[in-house]
């Protein structure tokens, strides 16, 4: 599958940016979806996770509360809606996706994960 991940941009402090993710090649209703971040000079993080039918949801301690992932499978699409963006979101988010189900998100490490798109750019100006 491959995926394409797009939204991001230039956002000021406190905004409300979609990230979408489109996967084609292959039908993504059966994958378990990751967003991931990696910020300069940094190590790629896991943001948000969620398994094929968007029931269960894991979120990082830095994304709980501000952060929802979801998934519209028809559309072979996932979404990570951020609000109260703040400058320490600034970064490169990448969407993932795994044929396992729910279990990457468990372990949430980035080799649970095979298929990943070119990422986003999000920069929050203060």
């Amino acid at each position: 599958v491959q995926l394409q991940a797009s939204g991001g941009g230039l956002v000021q402090a406190g905004g409300s940016p979609r990230l979408s993710c489109v996967a084609s090649g292959s039908t993504l209703d059966s994958n378990t979806v990751g967003w991931f971040r990696q910020a300069p000079g940094e190590e790629r993080e896991g943001v948000s996770c969620t398994d094929s039918s968007g029931e269960r949801t894991y979120y990082a301690d830095s994304a709980k509360g501000r952060f929802t992932i979801s998934r519209d499978n028809a559309k072979n699409t996932a979404y990570l809606q951020m609000n109260s963006l703040k400058a320490e979101d600034t970064a490169i988010y990448y969407c993932a996706s795994a044929a396992r189900d729910w279990g990457p998100c468990v372990d949430y490490v980035a080799a649970e994960f095979g298929s990943w798109g070119q990422g986003t750019q999000v920069t929050v100006s203060s």
